[in-house]
């Protein structure tokens, strides 16, 4: 069954991208006219007017919207075709499936549950998957299906990266690591068949490994933060989505360093989530565009 939005039905979102050149933007609003829309937000971006790249975000109004998806589609393709442009167009009423792969941190894990359930995160959430139990009835509470998928010892995980697989194959629209301490498989991430965002403290490369905090107070850091990021086969290089810092001292603790490290955690995360649920981020190589 489809959940829908009753404050977005009607609404669309459509995202282009491809060489930047004259016209582009006009045969979008006419087409838009054309089927009965209204637009209601516009952004656009282009990397240099001659010979860049153009990226451009449009939401609009058009009543009866699903009646009409197909005949849109089919002038988009036609449209578009001469600008050599790619281009995606969903109904906003139709919130993402977002799957929440967590261990045994639960700082990021509950705040997202916490934020959907006040409404913020325009998403549903069919499952957690977590290589501990530690969060199972915390999770429950929030009326989410709760699964639990051992890590394997050693190099090789392709056992419970087939049982994840079999878990998300087909249920979800993307997939978030809420502080989920593995490594995944170049095999696992081109079988998931979604997009993976993943959540670190920005100490990465310079503290890498176990204690980056305790690390981070030895060498007597001023600012903490945390990326939100795509999980590509390079750890932790996919294009960034969010980032974000806050000030300490050297009055403040290794404790004190977690824990505020652990709320900006929460906030990059959450906000790269709602970006990437309301089709905000474009990537583009290893980089991205957020409208």
């Amino acid at each position: 069954m489809t959940v829908q939005n009753p404050a977005l039905i009607d609404r669309a979102c459509l995202i282009v991208h491809g060489p930047d050149q004259p016209g582009i933007v006009a045969a979008l609003a006419a087409l838009i006219t054309r089927h009965n829309g209204n637009i209601v937000t516009l952004d656009q971006y282009s990397s240099d007017p001659v010979g860049g790249d153009f990226f451009q975000r449009v939401v609009f109004h058009r009543l009866d919207l699903i009646a009409a998806m197909g005949d849109i589609e089919a002038d988009l393709a036609k449209t578009l075709e001469p600008f050599g442009m790619e281009w995606t167009l969903t109904d906003q009423s139709v919130p993402k499936r977002m799957a929440i792969l967590a261990s045994k941190s639960d700082h990021c894990l509950l705040d997202l549950l916490w934020r959907h359930r006040r409404g913020e995160l325009p998403v549903t959430i069919p499952m957690v998957i977590s290589n501990h139990t530690n969060t199972a009835e915390d999770v429950r509470t929030f009326g989410v299906p709760f699964f639990h998928v051992p890590s394997q010892a050693g190099p090789d995980k392709s056992e419970s990266e087939a049982a994840i697989l079999k878990l998300l194959e087909g249920n979800v629209d993307f997939v978030v690591l809420a502080r989920y301490m593995q490594v995944f498989s170049g095999d696992f991430l081109e079988k998931v068949g979604v997009p993976v965002i993943n959540i670190h403290h920005s100490f990465l490369p310079a503290f890498i490994g176990a204690g980056p905090y305790r690390k981070a107070k030895e060498r007597g850091v001023k600012l903490i933060g945390a990326t939100a990021h795509y999980v590509t086969e390079d750890l932790d290089e996919g294009p960034i989505i969010e980032q974000d810092v806050v000030r300490v001292t050297h009055v403040d603790t290794a404790e004190d360093l977690q824990r505020r490290g652990a709320d900006v955690e929460r906030a990059v995360l959450s906000r790269a989530v709602a970006w990437h649920a309301e089709d905000r981020v474009i990537r583009q190589g290893n980089h991205t565009i957020v409208f």
